[in-house]
């Protein structure tokens, strides 16, 4: 590929030498579906098929490393009732639990390819999709062999909430148990909604038991933490040496020290605080700090039904202090780092070809024209 007016390779060892590894003028070489070469274009080497993009510029493709997208059901009129002051609570989970077990494996596998065809269109390489609309052993286990017919970065989330009517201490035993059992061959990860405040979801000490558990199964570990309220969420995943705690919306100074401290990624949603009328993470206090941060969209049906990384970045540099470049390489590079993945979020040699261009000059458009579709993965 040629006439790449700008591309943002996240190697700071090439290009303008900053985070973003910015070359202008450039072409990349694809081969087997890895980057084969990068560089200049004036230098490009021969090759059998040229593609000229004509000025665009070009990124990592965004790694989503946060979304929900398993699911059947509608509750726009629980979005509505937010909206005129209503708070929430993880309550709502339940009607989209009801919807998802009662659709058949055909329509769920549409709704999930549909959804991921939408993220692609809006320059999604890379997703994450976890359990969660179950809540039974069988219902479990199909949301996981379904998420892994179009990703490797399937995620158990048994513990998502406490069903409606469950013994929240026989629950957790089945979560920890026979689910987990049942549940793991299909899972490259575990979470846990940690967040006492909520009685739906889960305290330190039932969500510590969920972590293990997971990890004695093989599984890495993720959080959903410290997203309603202050709580022990991050700095137990920090202690436990999770890949990624995320929301984060409401911490003290220790859980940023922690964060800081260790190697636990910060994943920030925005278009959840967007979604919800709730504060905003501080971004510019967490990277100050020296934490990595990384953006997801958390695309579900209740909290932030949005499958736009652009605009997560948009959200990212108008309400939470993040510098355009700050953004995107959090929506990439971020990303990839909370899946623990060094070949994707990246244009380097040897790395995945998963590339999105733009309909734009310049990566600041990601940010400075919000709403507009100018970002599509590019298919070879």
């Amino acid at each position: 590929m040629t006439g790449i007016g700008e591309l943002v390779t996240n190697d700071p060892g090439v290009g303008d030498g900053s985070a973003l590894g910015v070359l202008r003028d450039a072409a990349v070489v694809v081969q087997g579906g890895r980057v084969a070469w990068v560089g200049a274009a004036a230098a490009a080497p021969a090759v059998d098929e040229r593609r000229d993009l004509g000025g665009r510029a070009v990124v990592p493709g965004f790694v989503d490393s946060h979304a929900h997208l398993v699911f059947d059901g509608d509750r726009g009129a629980e979005f509505a009732a937010r909206m005129t002051g209503e708070p929430y609570d993880g309550g709502g989970i339940a009607t989209t639990v009801a919807a998802t077990r009662a659709a058949g494996d055909d329509r769920l596998r549409a709704l999930l390819g549909g959804r991921v065809a939408e993220m692609r269109r809006q320059g999604t390489t890379t997703v994450e999709v976890k359990s969660g609309y179950g809540l039974t052993v069988d219902d479990e286990v199909r949301a996981l062999r379904l998420a892994g017919e179009v990703t490797g970065e399937t995620t158990f989330l048994g513990a998502h909430v406490v069903p409606a009517g469950a013994d929240r201490a026989g629950y957790l035993d089945l979560v920890t148990g026979p689910m987990l059992a049942a549940c793991a061959p299909h899972a490259r990860w575990v979470d846990v909604f940690c967040e006492p405040g909520s009685r739906h979801a889960f305290d330190g000490d039932e969500s510590r038991a969920v972590l293990e558990a997971g990890r004695a199964a093989g599984l890495g570990l993720r959080v959903h933490g410290n997203q309603l309220g202050p709580g022990p969420g991050v700095r137990l995943a920090v202690e436990l040496g999770a890949a990624s705690v995320d929301h984060c919306t409401h911490l003290t100074g220790a859980d940023v020290d922690a964060l800081a401290g260790g190697e636990t990624v910060a994943t920030l949603l925005p278009g959840v605080e967007f979604s919800t009328r709730s504060p905003y993470p501080d971004a510019r206090g967490l990277l100050d700090a020296g934490v990595v941060v990384a953006l997801a969209t958390d695309c579900n049906p209740g909290t932030c039904f949005s499958s736009s990384m652009p605009l997560m970045i948009a959200l990212a540099v108008r309400e939470m202090g993040m510098a355009p470049g700050e953004a995107l390489w959090a929506a990439t590079a971020g990303g990839a780092a909370a899946l623990r993945r060094g070949d994707v979020g990246v244009v380097t040699v040897g790395g995945a070809a998963d590339l999105a261009v733009l309909d734009a000059p310049s990566h600041l458009h990601l940010a400075y024209r919000p709403g507009v579709p100018i970002a599509r993965a590019l298919e070879l």
